[in-house]
């Protein structure tokens, strides 16, 4: 498995000093079965035996607007070999996403979206999983924490709900004022600042996806009048949520 978090351009082969040619892609049911190309016998081993290799490639679209910071602390290329017991849950997720992309059934068109969500997962599960608790920074430390991945749980699980410092201490078991720097140390911010940063973040994605009212949203996101949330989106984007809406949609 290879991701590539910032999208940088690539080229894949056997070694480094092989030429690169276009790849032309494929649909699973154009795979030519083992021992056959699409001219005839394979040619792929030296050892006169059919080998076929079969690329599974995929793309996210990101918000870079409103990418998470997590993002930033990904190096360019993250490569997570196919050993043998190691990450099963990311080589039971790709071999879920191979057999639908191979045979589609019905019910694949909500598949496919949640399969590569989990993927993506999965593949972040297993790169955190490999950093070296003594070498971790950014938010690896941060996920390592127990303080702060317990606050991190519960801004997460419930935005709406109107945290305090304290009330996230004492989530991971320390002191307000210890919390409060061990947090900001970490993910990069204060806790109440992140908290803002996460609620408009669902805010824009709650407007952008959905129908529900402002004050519905604005509920949601632990607002407790439409007035109140309207001037803090204003004033982290610039623009009110219903010129935000109207703009996402393409409405005028």
């Amino acid at each position: 498995m290879a991701f590539l978090p910032h999208g940088a351009a690539h080229g894949l082969a056997d070694s480094p000093s092989t030429p690169l040619v276009d790849a032309v892609a494929t649909s699973p049911a154009e795979i030519p079965p083992p021992g056959q190309d699409d001219n005839g016998p394979a040619t792929g081993r030296t050892d006169g035996s059919a080998a076929t290799t079969v690329m599974l490639c995929g793309a996210y679209l990101l918000d870079r607007s409103r990418a998470h910071p997590l993002l930033d602390d990904l190096p360019e290329v993250i490569h997570l070999p196919a050993r043998v017991g190691r990450h099963p849950g990311l080589r039971a997720a790709v071999d879920l996403l191979g057999g639908e992309l191979e045979q589609p059934r019905s019910g694949s068109d909500a598949m496919l979206p949640a399969l590569l969500d989990v993927l993506l997962l999965h593949i972040l599960r297993a790169w955190f999983d490999e950093q070296s608790a003594d070498a971790a920074t950014g938010w690896a430390a941060a996920l390592r924490d127990p303080a702060v991945a317990a606050g991190l749980r519960a801004i997460h699980s419930d935005p709406g709900r109107q945290w305090t410092v304290a009330e996230l201490a004492a989530r991971g078991g320390l002191s307000r004022a210890a919390f409060a720097r061990r947090f900001a140390a970490l993910v990069g911010q204060p806790p109440q600042a992140y908290l803002t940063w996460w609620r408009m973040t669902l805010a824009t994605r709650l407007l952008r996806e959905g129908d529900a009212t402002l004050a519905a949203v604005a509920r949601k996101v632990g607002y407790t009048s439409e007035f109140a949330f309207a001037h803090a989106f204003k004033r982290e984007y610039g623009t009110a949520p219903v010129g935000f809406r109207r703009s996402a949609s393409g409405r005028t």
